[in-house]
């Protein structure tokens, strides 16, 4: 038996899959979002490389905490709760969509993304995503793969704390 999974989990470690296992390597992309400061931080080649202001949800349930993964990604994303096109300026989602799977949705229900209210950024005002400015999500949508990992949490750690804590950042 043994020798029938070796060459199964020798090609699963190596596959593209792999990012999608428990946590980042080091080195690895990974986004980490602090309701307490209401801040994003992303983690890269072993370093903080950015922290930017974000808006949460209006209550701390509202935006689920843990591990989850990127799995879907979207320019000009289109809101369909009010049926509002993408590149539309009353379109509350802004210029791009990063989707994660929490609680067990697909991506297409909690996400990091723009806004078109740009004064609530760094307050506690959605209803479970996590919003930044157009221009900020605009720069990251690049350096965020599918796959990445993404810590959301409510801490008074410092991002590079749980970076080294989660595995992208050699201790």
């Amino acid at each position: 038996m043994i020798k029938i999974l070796s060459p199964i989990l020798f090609a699963f470690f190596i596959s593209p899959l792999w990012p999608l296992g428990p946590n980042p390597l080091p080195g690895d992309p990974f986004v980490i979002v602090n309701k307490t400061t209401n801040e994003l931080a992303l983690i890269d080649e072993n370093k903080v490389q950015t922290v930017v202001s974000v808006g949460t949800g209006k209550t701390k349930e509202l935006t689920p905490e843990g591990l989850f993964t990127i799995t879907v990604k979207a320019e000009h994303p289109y809101y369909r709760r009010k049926d509002i096109p993408g590149g539309d300026p009353r379109n509350p989602l802004g210029s791009r969509w990063i989707g994660f799977d929490a609680d067990e949705t697909d991506g297409r229900i909690y996400g990091i993304h723009g806004t078109n209210q740009p004064a609530s950024i760094g307050r506690y005002v959605s209803q479970g995503c996590i919003r930044t400015q157009n221009e900020v999500i605009s720069s990251l949508y690049p350096l965020i793969p599918l796959g990445t990992k993404i810590l959301v949490t409510s801490t008074s750690k410092s991002f590079e704390q749980l970076a080294k804590e989660n595995g992208a950042i050699n201790k």
